[in-house]
């Protein structure tokens, strides 16, 4: 093999082993301290995939709240690794998150998408459902199982779980988008896509005034 090749061959073949070397250091860096790499709630659908899911929503008039308690939408449930589902949001959400051994967050910095608010104590953040449970409840829940509601209170699969500003979400509480929308009309775009496609996924219905709510704000995309 001329000289040049062999150099350049051996190079590569450094650069290979420093790569990996340096990869394997970075985790076992996150093992050793607790931490995690940082992730996002799951992409929602496109705008144009989150209005054929709002068009194939079932319409109805919305239910009553009899008989709705938070409860019946068991939370926070173990999701491995230690973290309950509240944890395991704030691990995904923040940025530079560091954990005990017992998954709840040490430091770290996260950024409520309704407001933009900033925050490094996670007690000043809430876990949102986005689609709130008691209204859920008034959308079909109040018909479906203990496991079924669980599944929502705790989904991981949509973006129906997002960290936010806590005074924000107590603002919200369990307001439809005809009702309340983010402070951030930027955002209105994404959360109506997040909103639909939670409902989608979950089966729910939708009545008019959230309908034409969520498709003025698809308008905005």
């Amino acid at each position: 093999m001329p000289r040049i090749r062999q150099r350049l061959y051996a190079r590569r073949r450094r650069s290979a082993v420093f790569t990996a070397f340096a990869a394997l250091c970075a985790g076992l860096l996150l093992f050793v301290t607790g931490g995690s790499a940082q992730a996002e709630p799951p992409a929602p659908p496109s705008a144009e995939e989150a209005t054929k899911m709002l068009d194939g929503l079932t319409e109805k008039e919305e239910g009553s709240s009899d008989g709705y308690d938070r409860d019946k939408f068991p939370h926070w449930i173990d999701q491995g690794d230690g973290c309950n589902t509240r944890e395991a949001v704030l691990k995904r959400d923040g940025e530079g998150v560091e954990t005990g051994s017992d998954c709840y967050p040490t430091s770290g910095t996260w950024t409520s998408p309704y407001d933009g608010g900033k925050w490094t104590e996670p007690g000043d953040v809430d876990i949102d459902h986005v689609v709130p449970l008691a209204e859920a409840w008034r959308s079909g829940a109040s018909e479906w199982t203990q496991d079924k509601r669980q599944a929502l209170a705790n989904d991981l699969e949509t973006s129906q779980l997002l960290a936010v500003t806590d005074n924000v979400n107590q603002e919200k509480g369990d307001k439809d988008p005809a009702s309340w929308m983010p402070s951030k009309t930027d955002y209105h775009c994404e959360y109506a896509r997040i909103w639909i496609w939670a409902k989608d996924a979950h089966g729910l219905t939708v009545d008019a005034d959230e309908k034409a709510a969520l498709t003025k704000a698809l308008g905005t995309c």
